[in-house]
């Protein structure tokens, strides 16, 4: 079973919008920093944005401006919602979780199964 799961993914128009979501597929104790990467193709994965426990968030150089990270820790879901992607953007997006499991033991880092992102006309 995979940890997180993430969906939203799809195709997109250059200046068009679309919101990716992630959540844990089981129960957990608790979470800490979540974070979107993503990976061209023929590219090494890259972080894209983190927001921490309390709300604070962090991006790229690249976004900034256009991508917005939030959270809702009662729904325990993370969310990227993407305003006026560009071809660049293409890529899959994973999310990567700091979290604990109900039998986890210990707080360690986690990773969705991706979801894919294509911005194209």
């Amino acid at each position: 079973q995979v940890p997180l799961v993430e969906s939203g993914g799809g195709s997109v128009q250059p200046g068009g919008s679309l919101r990716l979501s992630c959540a844990p597929s089981g129960s957990v104790v608790g979470i800490e920093d979540m974070d979107w990467y993503r990976q061209a193709p023929g590219k090494e994965r890259e972080w894209v944005a983190r927001v921490s426990r309390g709300g604070d968030t962090y991006y790229t150089e690249s976004v900034k401006g256009r991508f917005t990270i939030s959270r809702d820790n009662a729904k325990r879901t993370v969310y990227l919602r993407m305003d006026r992607p560009e071809p660049e953007d293409t890529a899959v997006y994973y999310c990567r979780a700091e979290m604990m499991l109900l039998y986890g033991g210990t707080y360690r880092y986690y990773w969705g199964q991706g979801t894919q992102v294509t911005v194209s006309s």
